[in-house]
Parts: C-alpha cells; structure tokens; sequence
C-alpha cells in the first residue's frame, strides 16, 4: 500500500513542470502537464521505508504561456515514503518543442505536501534566457496516465 501511495506521489511529482513560490495570485502562467508513466520501480528499504524511482512521457499544454504550449518530453525523480506515511519527492524534466529547442526542469515535493513546485533550470534556442516557477497539483490519475495542473511565473 505504501509503495502505490508512494508511486502516485512520485506521479504528482514527476508530473510537476516548471519550482518556487506557492502563491496562485501572482500566476502569469498556467496549464496542463499530461504524463504517461513508462517504468516505476519500488524499493522496500525496511522499516516501512520505500524508495519509487519512475519516468514518464510528458506534453505540456498552456492557454497562456505559448512558448510552453505542446512541448514534449520525459520526467523522472524518486519518491521517498517513511513510516510516518509522508512521501517527498524530486526530480528532473527534459523537454522539446517542434523547432529542437530543449527546457529543463527540476521539481521538487516537500514530505507530506499536496503540491510541487518547479523551476526552470536552463535551455538551448528560445528557452535558453528563460526562467521560472511554480507549483503543480495532480488533477486526475488512474496510476498509469496523469493530468497535472500548473501556473507560477514564466519569464
């Protein structure tokens, strides 16, 4: 049980996009991040310790920020469930658009935490003089496919 709830915590993770501020008001960007796990692997570490390592396919969606709007790639991290039954979790998303041009990503869940956060951590092309951050929440998940929602600051 504590492997599956740690899965979907990496999920909600992994899912996240862009790291920072939790504050909704100050949003100049939003979207989706749509995920479709490949692989998860769970490690019991004993003492109601359980490590999840995943990656998953991503495709980005947003009304607001265009540059950000159906990019794609992969995201992957670790979640980490302890026995008080908090998951924390952290990890990394590498995308492209359709010229070529790549993102990076890193996020990162807080043990116990509903939301993520994300920060763009570098880029070539366009994304090469951006930054940002945010937060991500998990809207809908079956545990294989899941739909992230996304907003903070895109510059």
């Amino acid at each position: 049980m504590k492997a599956k709830n740690a899965t979907r915590w990496a999920f909600l993770v992994g899912t996240s996009l862009l790291t920072g501020n939790l504050a909704i008001a100050a949003d100049n960007c939003t979207g989706y991040d749509n995920l479709v796990t490949l692989t998860t692997e769970t490690l019991d570490l004993g003492n109601k310790h359980t490590l999840t390592v995943f990656r998953q396919t991503s495709a980005l969606t947003s009304p607001d920020a265009a540059i950000w709007n159906l990019v794609t790639g992969e995201c992957s991290g670790a979640a980490l469930a302890t026995p008080d039954g908090k998951v924390q979790a952290l990890g990394y998303c590498l995308r492209r658009d359709k010229d070529g041009d790549t993102a990076s990503i890193e996020w990162t869940l807080p043990p116990g935490a509903e939301r993520s956060t994300w920060r763009v951590t570098g880029g070539t092309g366009k994304f090469a003089a951006r930054s940002g951050s945010g937060w991500a929440e998990t809207v809908r998940s079956d545990g294989k496919i899941e739909q992230v929602k996304w907003g903070g600051t895109c510059k």
